[in-house]
């Protein structure tokens, strides 16, 4: 992995997804996974990219004024680090992320965050499809349990490691925390 070139991408950290609303969730040490990395990031100097969800709809957990829309302490923004909202699951799209990583010319992109199938995924393919040197990180990031088109239910887990296989060599790398870590080394 290039060590000039590259920004850690934190996806939709926000307080929305403590809801219990959303049932059952994987990988509950992604947070604190992703607030490894994001430390290890800052000493490093590198570039961070916090990309935050925000809805139209008064109702949502993730319009602006309810708390949801918070980006999460563990990972919470500091002077200098870039914030980009976005309306869609893919962070490229009504957004200036791609212009923003070009003109600071990244070309490896490191993708945490939630969840696993939605907007992670999506970023994740648009990412590998615009020509970045792309890693998906599969324990700091999570998924939560879904009902499928015939109404059956696939678990957190599973929705999780189904998603990650679909990304895998097609659009990214995956690796651990800890391989990502050794790596950087």
């Amino acid at each position: 992995m290039d060590n000039k070139n590259k920004a850690l991408l934190i996806i939709d950290v926000q307080k929305a997804f403590d809801d219990k609303e959303w049932g059952e969730r994987n990988n509950l040490m992604a947070e604190e996974n992703i607030s490894r990395i994001l430390t290890m990031w800052r000493e490093k100097g590198w570039q961070v990219v916090h990309i935050q969800h925000k809805s139209d709809n008064p109702d949502s957990f993730f319009h602006p004024r309810n708390e949801g829309f918070t980006i999460k302490e563990l990972v919470k923004p500091i002077k200098g680090e870039t914030v980009i909202t976005k309306k869609v699951n893919s962070s490229f799209i009504g957004t200036n992320l791609e212009a923003f990583l070009k003109s600071n010319g990244i070309t490896t992109v490191v993708i945490t965050g939630l969840t696993t199938p939605h907007c992670v995924s999506t970023t994740t393919r648009m990412s590998g499809n615009l020509g970045f040197n792309t890693y998906l990180i599969s324990d700091a990031t999570a998924a939560f349990g879904l009902n499928g088109q015939n109404n059956n239910y696939y678990d957190a887990e599973t929705i999780h490691n189904i998603s990650l296989a679909t990304l895998n060599e097609e659009f990214a790398t995956i690796l651990t925390t800890e391989q990502l870590m050794n790596e950087l080394q």
